[in-house]
């Protein structure tokens, strides 16, 4: 009996582990970098097609300072850094992962953002061109994709929503559109 019970725990092991992931992964974590920063985020599983991503990171600004005409444009930019948390709906992991290409969430993904840029510091080209403290409410449509069968990544988004400044009292529209690319741990 003890052989038989055996014999059919590890016939249901093997079978698991050749199993396909259904759904996202459990916990990931990326470094990515594009045009406008440097990041650091984390995926975890809630359901099999969600995944809420934490992410902090540097995005970088560019402003114009000058109030005349484009002929003197003075253009400050700089880094400051962001805080997003954002649950992303990975509406097609499931279709990619019978096809065997849904390694690291690579899927396209729906997304409501909320990003909070803290004016604790800011690495800038002058003094003068610091950002204040804002949060944004983003909501995006994006895409991830593997780059080969290796874990290097890109990720392109696109998304409408709200931006507001925190000391200023205003609320303004908000594009996003990012593209980067990255490694997944």
């Amino acid at each position: 009996m003890i052989k038989i019970l055996c014999s059919i725990l590890l016939c249901l092991t093997i079978q698991t582990s050749y199993c396909q992931n259904t759904g996202v992964e459990k916990s990931i974590f990326n470094v990515q970098s594009g045009l406008f920063g440097v990041w650091i985020n984390h995926e975890f599983r809630i359901f099999s097609e969600v995944a809420i991503r934490s992410e902090i990171g540097l995005n970088s600004f560019f402003r114009d300072c000058s109030n005349r005409g484009c002929s003197d444009c003075d253009i400050r930019y700089g880094l400051v850094p962001v805080i997003n948390l954002e649950p992303r709906w990975y509406y097609n992991i499931d279709k990619r992962n019978s096809k065997n290409r849904g390694l690291n969430n690579s899927a396209n993904f729906l997304t409501l953002g909320i990003k909070y840029g803290p004016d604790w510091f800011a690495i800038l080209k002058t003094d003068s061109a610091k950002p204040s403290s804002q949060i944004a409410i983003v909501q995006k449509w994006g895409i991830r994709r593997n780059i080969g069968n290796s874990n290097f990544n890109y990720e392109a988004g696109i998304g409408i929503g709200f931006r507001y400044y925190v000391h200023q009292n205003d609320l303004m529209p908000e594009a996003d559109l990012h593209l980067r690319i990255g490694y997944a741990f």
